[in-house]
């Protein structure tokens, strides 16, 4: 990942000085000259949620772009500086523009301090006996919040429930299936880094594989506490966009553990989880949760601690978990895709 800081920065509109204010530059490139003739798409969303979106979807730009925002989105400019922490690398710049006159040509030149992270996601596969080009992915992420150098007391954000349990249940399914060795697919088990930073790890992950050979993922986030079901119970984030759902449920019958759909839609977990850009390539890829989003007393907090956990609920959810797979494993069903039409 690289962060970046525009050290400076010269833009002028239609011949003339452009105030600095009123303009960004999101780029991982050192150097930055751009003008009218340079093959820049020009891009002129008219309400915040397009603007928002076109901003999103320039993390995985395929062309140079300036995006003229109408100046009373201005404020939208301050979400810049936080794109420019984390990115991938990439020759494609982003340039904003705030101004309600017509950009008939552009000049702007800036140079970029560069600083890289290196990250790494933790990858394990087992390959399938009979259908090994068809994947089944179980999926967590390890990172957190770090430290709060605030707190004199205690300033480790721990995670255990967001996510060390969904870590732990991608660990115990691979131990599982690997003790039974029959899987007909291949399973792709995988610890996710930067969820909490924007779900690099996963971004990335996704572009690794065919989407079209992904018959299902299933990411594990926070089941370390109680539903609000209660015992023997989780929810599936999108749990409509899929029949993924009603598979997982029919493989449970008799077991006494229920698979409910996300109760907070609301919040719109399912694109916030490391589920989504599969998702959004058409994977039947959905997030299991017992997480209760409204009143979790430990959520983003130091106090997020082992001993905060139901480890017996938990264990359940993870052997049910095994059991409501078995028919996509062996290959015997596949989930429905996505209808990419319809995400946000």
């Amino acid at each position: 990942m690289v962060n970046s800081h525009i050290l400076s920065k010269s833009v002028q509109i239609n011949g003339q000085p452009f105030a600095d204010s009123l303009s960004a530059i999101i780029s991982t490139q050192p150097a930055i000259k751009a003008d009218d003739k340079a093959g820049y798409e020009m891009l002129t969303p008219k309400d915040q949620q397009e603007v928002l979106s076109i901003i999103t979807s320039r993390r995985s730009a395929k062309t140079n772009a300036v995006i003229v925002l109408p100046t009373k989105f201005a404020r939208l400019l301050k979400i810049a500086p936080r794109l420019q922490k984390s990115q991938f690398q990439s020759k494609f710049s982003t340039i904003l523009l705030c101004t309600d006159e017509p950009v008939n040509s552009f000049e702007i030149s800036a140079t970029n301090q560069l600083s890289l992270m290196h990250m790494a996601n933790i990858v394990g596969i087992l390959p399938g006996k009979t259908k090994p080009n068809e994947l089944v992915i179980f999926s967590g992420h390890y990172d957190h919040l770090g430290v709060d150098p605030t707190n004199k007391v205690d300033s480790i954000y721990n995670g255990a429930n967001d996510d060390a349990s969904g870590t732990t249940a991608v660990m115990q399914l691979a131990k599982y299936y690997a003790k039974l060795g029959n899987n007909a697919r291949t399973l792709v088990f995988a610890a996710f880094t930067a969820e909490e930073e924007g779900g690099f790890g996963s971004t990335y992950f996704s572009h690794q594989f065919d989407p079209e050979k992904v018959m299902a993922m299933f990411n594990i986030e926070m089941i370390g506490t109680q539903s609000k079901w209660g015992e023997n119970t989780a929810y599936i984030t999108g749990y409509e966009k899929t029949d993924m759902g009603e598979i997982l449920q029919k493989n449970l019958a008799g077991t006494g553990f229920t698979f409910h759909p996300d109760p907070y839609t609301d919040q719109h977990l399912f694109y916030r989880s490391d589920n989504a850009t599969l998702a959004r390539q058409g994977v039947p890829a959905h997030t299991i949760s017992t997480s209760k989003m409204d009143a979790e007393p430990n959520y983003h907090k130091v106090s997020d601690e082992i001993s905060t956990l139901d480890l017996t609920n938990m264990n359940r959810i993870i052997r049910c978990i095994a059991l409501s797979a078995r028919s996509i494993v062996n290959g015997a069903e596949t989930p429905s895709r996505v209808n990419t039409a319809e995400l946000r």
